[in-house]
């Protein structure tokens, strides 16, 4: 049953169905993009010089936008530094003091440090939850319900 009062002619579009099935072909620009396209085309040159001549004369925004164009901001990079095991809780504890040092050291970037950090507390969460899963164990064994 449908919910639409509404007719819908034999040759006309039926409900859910779309009037352009193919869409709008990949990689196609509008009318107002092509536009400034071409006319950025048209002083790319002289566009980059004032932006480096402004950027050299002290203009910071030009400046900025200079190196954001070319360094972009840096990703993650990999880390390398000696934790211990972190089998046992005494382990997991050292593993982030050992975070906790190369921070204040300045080997790891306070967001490097929070993201093992992560990592670290991840690891104390499965061991803590297999601890549990092994005394909840027990008890049920020496309780007759296993």
């Amino acid at each position: 049953m449908t919910t639409s009062n509404r007719r819908v002619p034999a040759n006309g579009w039926k409900p859910g169905q779309s009037g352009n099935p193919r869409g709008k072909p990949a990689g196609a620009r509008n009318k107002a993009t092509m536009m400034v396209l071409g006319l950025m085309q048209d002083g790319a040159e002289e566009i980059t010089k004032a932006v480096l001549d402004a950027a050299k004369g002290g203009d910071l925004s030009a400046a900025r936008l200079v190196l954001e164009r070319l360094a972009p901001p840096m990703r993650e990079r990999p880390i390398s530094i000696d934790l211990p095991a972190t089998d046992t809780a005494e382990g997991i504890d050292k593993a982030a003091q050992a975070v906790l040092q190369a921070v204040s050291g300045g080997d790891l970037l306070p967001g490097e440090a929070q993201a093992l950090a992560g990592i670290i507390e991840g690891r104390r969460k499965a061991m803590e939850t297999l601890e549990l899963e092994k005394r909840i164990a027990a008890l049920e064994e020496r309780n007759g319900k296993a």
